[in-house]
Formats: C-alpha cells, structure tokens, sequence
C-alpha cells in the first residue's frame, strides 16, 4: 500500500468511526470558547399626582325653624402619591353672592331660588376653623402616602331667619393643590 492509499484509508476509517460515534450520540458537543455580554437600563419615571373626591354634605331633612345651629359632616378623600404635600381648599359655592366667609344655598324651587340662607364649613368639629381655598391660609395640608386618605369636613348652618320652606343647595369645588 502507497502512503497515499494508506492516509486515504485513515480518513475513511476516520470518517466511519465519527459516523458510528455520532449516530451512537457519543460524540461531545462543540463548546463556546468565548462569550460577549452587554447591559441595559430599565426604568420609570413617576411624578407627583392627586386626586380627590368628595361626598355630599346633607343638613337634613324636616328641619322646620333655623332657631338653633344644625351642624352636619362629610369627607373629601384624597388620593396622593408617597411623600407628595398636598393643601385642599374648598370655594365658596356656586350661589351668587357667597364666599368663603359667608357661604349661601340658595333655594331650588321655581320662584324662589332667589332665596338664600347661610351656612359655613369648617376644618375642625369646634367651628372655629373656616375653611377656604387660599393655601396657606384656610386650607387643610396633608403628605400624601399612596392610599387614599379621609378629611372630614365639619358643616353649620347656623340660627338665622328662617327662610320659605325648599330644598336649598349650592356646589362646593374641592382642589387638591400639590
């Protein structure tokens, strides 16, 4: 045998033997020698955010004479981020002529909604507090912590002349400042 034969029957039997080996899954799998690796960011961004809603304030109903206080409460709830400071101010209403100092409803029937009779809100279950809207001055502060948090407003209608009997309303706007 030539040495040229001799090298071609190597390659055969070599060849013979890898299929064998292969076909029988003994023969190793090629490794990674090398690897490249890479980073990357993942993020958010919050910002500062409230919210707020508030439930009606009702005085009662069957109230004949206004000759004593009738006093009353409801909650405004406001919702803050974590560690957001907020100021909830509340305005004078929607009746002509009222303000945060002075507040009025003013009656709901046809011919008289004209009519008004006075009544204040308050930050506190005494009635010394009026609340307002001017942040800093007459408004309630909190610190916000994710969950939704509960202020209790103290409403009086205080005694005064009592005016034609009807439904009297006005809308107050709550504003969370943050």
């Amino acid at each position: 045998m030539t040495q040229t034969n001799l090298k071609n029957t190597v390659r055969i039997a070599a060849a013979y033997a890898c299929t064998l080996l292969a076909a029988a899954g003994l023969v190793p799998t090629a490794q990674a020698t090398s690897t490249a690796t890479t980073t990357f960011l993942v993020q958010i961004t919050l910002t500062s955010s409230c919210a707020i809603s508030a439930s009606t304030l009702n005085f009662g109903a069957a109230v004949g004479l206004l000759t004593s206080a009738v006093n009353g409460t409801t909650t405004v709830s406001v919702t803050c981020s974590n560690t957001t400071p907020y100021n909830v101010g509340l305005d004078a209403g929607t009746v002509s002529g009222s303000t945060v100092t002075a507040r009025l409803m003013a009656g709901t029937t046809a011919g008289n909604t004209g009519t008004t009779m006075s009544f204040g809100l308050y930050q506190d279950s005494g009635h010394a507090t009026l609340w307002g809207n001017t942040v800093g001055t007459n408004t309630v502060s909190g610190t916000g912590n994710g969950s939704a948090q509960s202020i209790t407003v103290y409403g009086q209608v205080p005694a005064q002349t009592t005016p034609k009997p009807d439904t009297y309303q006005t809308t107050i706007t709550a504003t969370v400042t943050y």
